[in-house]
């Protein structure tokens, strides 16, 4: 996969996947393509502890449970229904847990790093930002994601 080197890879060239029905995310399945992927992050919780014969009058660190954060993907609005049909099936109760994979590209469209998140769903969906002044602005729609862990690889 990644191959270390002295530049670092850019971050303009990735594939999506949501999985499901929507394709692997290969080209010629996408459905529009996403211009911007976010929160790609996790954060570990820690408890503080202390003994209470323990001479240092500090308490010590000791880690238990992690979070995920959200993940959000932007994309300019093509006309697909995709993204709000799987957030409307989620807000009526049926919920759909999907794998999505991200994965970076390298400049020859190598794949160079992949992030898989586990049992993705929708949190939230946002359509576009809509003015009548004019402006060279593209309609955009945004779409938040929960899940339950990142796999890296």
């Amino acid at each position: 996969m990644a191959i270390y080197r002295e530049n670092p890879y850019s971050a303009f060239n990735f594939i999506v996947s949501l999985g499901g029905a929507t394709g692997d995310g290969s080209e010629g399945t996408v459905i529009g393509g996403f211009s911007d992927v976010s929160g790609l992050g996790s954060e570990i919780n820690y408890a503080e502890y202390r003994n209470g014969n323990e001479k240092p009058a500090t308490s010590r660190k000791v880690g238990n449970t992690y979070k995920q954060d959200d993940v959000v993907l932007k994309r300019g609005l093509v006309g697909s229904t995709d993204l709000f049909a799987w957030f409307k099936a989620a807000r009526e109760g049926r919920h759909e847990r999907r794998p999505v994979t991200i994965t970076l590209l390298d400049e020859a469209r190598q794949p160079v790093a992949v992030w898989v998140l586990t049992n993705a769903q929708p949190k939230k969906w946002t359509g576009p930002t809509l003015a009548a002044k004019g402006g060279g602005e593209v309609a955009m729609e945004e779409l938040s994601l929960v899940h339950e862990g990142i796999l890296f690889e």
